[in-house]
């Protein structure tokens, strides 16, 4: 049968807005959609990646093995557990919560984009804070949802509290993240707690980064006074499990109820489910690894200091944000000299000469600072 299309379209490369599309798509596809930018994570091979907050170090011993095992067991001929509820009751009990508190997903981006289908939309408005994640707005803008920016202190990052007060009451929903991503801060719980009641919707607290935080600074002991808080945990960072793509909520039964109508149907596969539950039995095995990373994040942040060129900001997640001259000069060359890849933030407001970096293994890291002193000494 002849193609309806007048032409081919063209093939839209990754980090292209899709007003490059052909004539013929782009007079069909929504119109909101025709300008969107799609999210580009600058991803190039390199032999080091320090760019994606990935956790770096290999699996603790025994770990790989319990998975591989689960993995085995799987079939693979029958669907997944739409809600996946074995795994449900591990993360439940790992938060000393009810399988009706839990959602999981397709990594947290599923989520994020369900929270902002179910509770966005047109004339609705999503209160955020940046700079921050920039998928916050992506998703806004393919939801067709407004969005009220109360932009962080431009020197500490630190949020606008009084700023934020006054505009949740106009709020349909708030996305905060803490450990910050890509600043490194953490929210008041005070202040959170005050959030949740003023905002006119759902807040939701993305924790990705939580367990490189220091103790007491999870929002999960909110949940009991705010049945609007939603709280966002991944597998992706501390339990070094980017590859498999699992992410879940914290929220009360009815929120919960709303993430699993709206879900893509089946999103978190067999083996992804597998392979989550195993590494979430295994969670002690975990601990070390958490502290190490810790403990190196305190060592990088003290010698980038030493260097009085450079503005490190205090961190509570498994990277630093770092300002320098030429920054964006600086992370080309560590990428075409050093084959280390950070990620250049130069283009986003407030950040200019930016880069944020993964805290990685010791040996990555004493390479990424070898090849920093000379490269800042070269562009001087």
């Amino acid at each position: 049968m002849a193609s309806s299309h007048p032409s081919a379209p063209a093939v839209a490369q990754k980090g292209t807005i899709m007003a490059e599309l052909s004539k013929y798509t782009r007079a069909k596809v929504q119109p909101h959609l025709t300008g969107i930018k799609p999210y580009d994570p600058s991803f190039t091979p390199t032999r080091i990646n320090l760019s994606a907050n990935e956790n770096t170090y290999p699996l603790p011993k025994g770990v790989r093995e319990a998975v591989d095992k689960a993995l085995a067991a799987t079939p693979l001929n029958r669907y997944p557990d739409p809600m996946a509820n074995d795994l449900r009751d591990k993360l439940a009990a790992l938060h000393g919560v009810e399988r009706e508190n839990i959602c999981v997903g397709n990594g947290g981006d599923e989520l994020l984009f369900n929270f902002l289908l179910a509770f966005g939309g047109e004339g609705r408005r999503m209160l955020n804070f940046p700079p921050s994640f920039s998928e916050y707005e992506f998703f806004a803008s393919l939801t067709k949802t407004s969005v009220r920016n109360v932009r962080r202190d431009r020197k500490t990052f630190a949020i606008d509290e009084r700023a934020t007060l006054a505009a949740a009451p106009q709020a349909s929903l708030a996305i905060l993240t803490s450990p910050n991503n890509p600043t490194g801060d953490v929210a008041d719980p005070a202040f959170v707690a005050q959030l949740c009641r003023q905002c006119g919707g759902p807040v939701m607290v993305d924790e990705a980064y939580i367990e490189f935080a220091d103790q007491g600074k999870s929002m999960q002991s909110l949940l009991s006074s705010c049945p609007n808080l939603v709280i966002l945990h991944t597998l992706s960072k501390a339990f070094g499990a980017a590859g498999i793509r699992c992410g879940y909520v914290i929220a009360a039964p009815d929120i919960v109820d709303v993430f699993g109508a709206v879900r893509q149907i089946y999103s978190v596969n067999v083996l992804t489910q597998a392979a989550a539950g195993a590494l979430v039995s295994e969670r002690d095995a975990f601990e070390p690894v958490v502290a190490q990373i810790r403990s190196e994040r305190e060592r990088l942040a003290r010698k980038l200091e030493e260097d009085e060129r450079l503005t490190v900001w205090p961190s509570q997640g498994n990277f630093l944000l770092v300002r320098m001259d030429e920054a964006s000069t600086i992370r080309q060359r560590l990428r075409d000299e050093y084959s280390i890849l950070v990620r250049d933030f130069s283009d986003v407001p407030s950040l200019n000469d930016c880069l944020r970096i993964t805290v990685g293994t010791p040996e990555e890291n004493d390479e990424l600072l070898a090849a920093l002193a000379v490269l800042l000494d070269e562009e001087a």
